[in-house]
């Protein structure tokens, strides 16, 4: 086994571990912003970095949601949330996440277990050779079968040393892909189940971004900014990893027009249910290695 495919062992172990750690945070009364610095802090603890900002969707929230740094999110008994975290060691990525129903009656229950239940049809099936439209196909079939839909324009993807997100993208429906998994290959596989009819758009501000391209700015706080943003060493970031004693969320906002304009960052706003269905979603890492073992390294 070589260094990278050892350091994704590790990162997974890591990223389950806070997976588990940032589940046991999720409870009626509790403060979003605040189990987020937790979340960073744990990771941090573990000698390792954020592979992107810890984020939890709430109800028809799919992805990409957190609140303004000036802001907050009480959870209460109406919430289904899920909690997306990541890890990286030294390049590698592990990637998983977890939905929590926070209802009374636990009315999500069943939701919750269409998402999870897909993930380990998935991981069941897995092995060299495999069409990746197999993976989407039984994702779809599984969630179908509680009678919910998967969301079909959000999907798992590759995890490259120091990105997030490359190929392969692992669907959550049967495209019919021959595309199949070979040895080397390192992914997340990410079931996401709805009530809804399956489709998210983006609404809202964004508070996640991505560094794009390297270009002269002319503002001071831009400038600033982006000494920052570089030490992110290209994984994704948000604002509240920006704001400080020196660069307050005010002059932060203006910088980061600034570098949205200008291309240098992209903008990743809240994926939203189109009909404002619920959303669950469930996740692992897997790293197929160079003799063909398939290991998933986030369970």
């Amino acid at each position: 086994m070589n260094e990278y495919e050892s350091n994704m062992l590790k990162a997974g172990v890591l990223a389950k571990q806070v997976r588990a750690f940032g589940k046991s945070l999720i409870v009626v009364g509790a403060s979003y912003n605040s189990i987020i610095l937790q979340i960073k802090s744990k990771i941090l603890e573990l000698g390792a970095v954020a592979a992107f900002p810890p984020q939890i969707a709430i109800n028809d929230v799919a992805a990409h949601y957190l609140p303004a740094p000036n802001q907050d999110v009480i959870f209460d008994e109406t919430m289904v949330v899920s909690l997306d975290i990541g890890v990286c060691v030294d390049g590698a990525i592990g990637d998983c996440a977890v939905s929590v129903d926070l209802t009374a009656d636990n009315k999500y229950k069943t939701l919750i277990e269409a998402s999870q239940k897909a993930l380990e049809a998935a991981q069941s099936i897995l092995k060299v050779g495999l069409p990746i439209g197999e993976i989407g196909r039984v994702i779809e079939e599984t969630i179908q079968s509680y009678g919910f839909e998967p969301v079909r324009n959000l999907s798992g993807h590759g995890v490259g040393k120091y990105e997030i997100h490359t190929k392969p993208g692992i669907p959550n429906y049967d495209t019919g892909s021959k595309k199949t998994l070979e040895p080397g290959m390192t992914f997340a596989i990410e079931p996401f189940a709805t009530s809804g009819s399956g489709m998210i758009h983006e609404v809202g501000e964004a508070h996640i971004f991505s560094f794009s391209t390297k270009r002269a700015v002319r503002s001071p706080t831009a400038k600033i900014l982006l000494k920052k943003i570089a030490t992110f060493q290209n994984l994704p970031f948000d604002t509240h990893d920006l704001v400080d004693a020196k660069t307050p969320y005010a002059k932060v906002k203006f910088g980061l027009r600034e570098l949205i304009q200008s291309g240098i960052i992209a903008a990743h706003p809240p994926l939203v249910e189109v009909d404002n269905g619920i959303v669950t979603q469930a996740e692992n890492t897997v790293m197929i290695d160079s003799d063909g073992i398939v290991h998933i390294t986030t369970q």
